[in-house]
């Protein structure tokens, strides 16, 4: 299959995506909004440079925010955050949970909790070189402060309503590039990955080369821009990507119920007048398919996320929103009755269907759906099909469904082309623009007026 042809080729590519070397000299997304006064931080010698990407913001919420950031030797890293632009309020948070930071020597994470609703931070990074001999031999040998202070705004009831997605970028640079550049064109409140960012990652370095220091021009595309992560199938393959969270931090267990620790990705913020509603489709094969002998449990995974979502709607800032969009990878509808809808047991063949995977998942579709039409889900935003597509509501399906186009750059491959979903709340109203990131152009537009409560 051509697609799958795409994939293999691909995998080549990331594996030369190593992020070992220092961070070159680029255009900054934000750019900084102050640098540092007086003598700069030594950061140059004879070990090299310790922080070696710009930081990245994961998982935007209303009060609590990560930070992760690449390093190139055994390294305790930090977050300096506070209101003031010259951070002279600054609380330094250290990576890690509650007993330990996170030693590591590849990757710091930084999850930042009891923040303000709608309220503007300032942040910059660090990170203390570590000598590590034994549980009774272990000193800071050196420490590196990036000179910049970025900053980002907290999701809110009094946010700005305006997020994009991007989806299916597979690590394809000549695709995401000017992906990203037009997210930064919009400057949305925060960004939806909506999936697949990757192929199959066997190395924690592919994955630091596609989030934290990707292979185009604005290596800090996600330093003053929140993202939210909704995982597609790809990004459960290979040894690596069985931890994604080691790169693409989970919430801290804090942040949601004992009964939710395994369900890391989901989310439920309210930006503005939009709920933002995150689940995971997880893999397009089922469990029994020998392919995976066994390794992946993704029914039981999504039959958890049913008493999640239901708690999730119940909350007051999310039922009270104007607007319930929900983000997933794989789509929840397909009018095809040859698409494939990832229910033929044991292993995914049935000659009704053209493929031999979920092209949509009607088991998601069964569980998941009948909640957000109960809850007036107005929209689906989904993912995997690689190619554009707008399902108008229907029958007992009250949300309309966006599944986003791929990574296809070809002209030739007609109806292929990467998009940006944009979402902004304008005049009480919800408008979603299309755009094509092949031709330039918008592709479609659609309004939304407010959900009955």
């Amino acid at each position: 299959m051509k697609r799958r042809t795409f994939i293999k080729d691909t995998a080549l590519l990331v594996a030369a995506a190593s992020t070992g070397s220092a961070l070159k000299a680029t255009e900054r997304l934000n750019r900084p909004l102050r640098q540092a006064q007086g003598p700069e931080v030594e950061t140059e010698g004879k070990e090299g440079k310790l922080i070696v990407s710009a930081p990245m913001l994961q998982n935007y919420a209303e009060t609590s925010i990560g930070v992760a950031f690449a390093v190139s030797d055994l390294a305790n890293g930090y977050v300096l955050i506070g209101e003031k632009p010259d951070l002279s309020d600054a609380k330094k948070v250290k990576c890690g949970g509650y007993r330990l930071t996170e030693l590591s020597d590849k990757v710091s994470q930084v999850r930042i909790t009891g923040l303000k609703p709608s309220t503007q931070y300032f942040y910059r990074i660090g990170a203390d070189r570590i000598h590590y001999g034994g549980g009774y031999d272990m000193k800071i040998t050196g420490n590196e402060e990036d000179p910049n202070i970025y900053g980002f705004t907290t999701a809110g009831k009094d946010a700005k309503a305006h997020f994009c997605v991007i989806n299916d970028t597979h690590v394809r640079w000549n695709a995401i590039e000017p992906t990203i550049d037009k997210v930064v064109g919009l400057s949305p409140s925060c960004v939806i990955w909506n999936g697949d960012a990757s192929n199959t990652q066997e190395t924690i370095e592919s994955q630091v080369g596609m989030f934290l220091d990707p292979q185009i021009g604005r290596k800090d595309y996600a330093s003053g821009m929140p993202y939210l992560f909704c995982p597609g199938n790809h990004d459960s393959r290979g040894m690596a990507n069985r931890h994604l969270e080691k790169v693409w931090m989970f919430r801290q267990p804090e942040e949601r119920l004992s009964r939710d620790w395994d369900l890391g990705r989901n989310f439920a913020v309210r930006m503005g007048d939009v709920a933002m509603i995150g689940l995971d489709t997880a893999e397009d094969k089922l469990d029994t398919n020998p392919l995976f002998a066994g390794l992946f449990n993704s029914g039981e995974y999504r039959k958890a996320q049913v008493a999640w979502l239901k708690d999730v709607l119940k909350r007051k800032e999310i039922a009270k929103a104007p607007y319930l969009v929900a983000f997933c990878h794989i789509p929840l509808f397909d009018s095809d009755p040859t698409a494939n809808p990832g229910d033929v047991a044991p292993a995914d063949k049935d000659p009704r269907y053209k493929h031999d995977f979920a092209i949509w998942q009607r088991t998601c579709a069964q569980l998941w759906g009948p909640i957000l039409d109960k809850a007036g889900c107005q929209l689906v935003i989904t993912a995997h099909q690689h190619i554009y597509r707008y399902d108008a509501p229907a029958g007992d399906r009250h949300w309309a469904q966006i599944v986003g186009g791929g990574p296809d750059m070809d002209p030739a491959k007609e109806g292929r082309f990467p998009t940006v979903i944009e979402g902004e709340v304008k005049d009480r109203k919800l408008k979603i623009t299309v755009h094509n990131i092949l031709t330039g152009k918008v592709q479609d537009t659609f309004t939304f007026a407010p959900r009955k409560r």
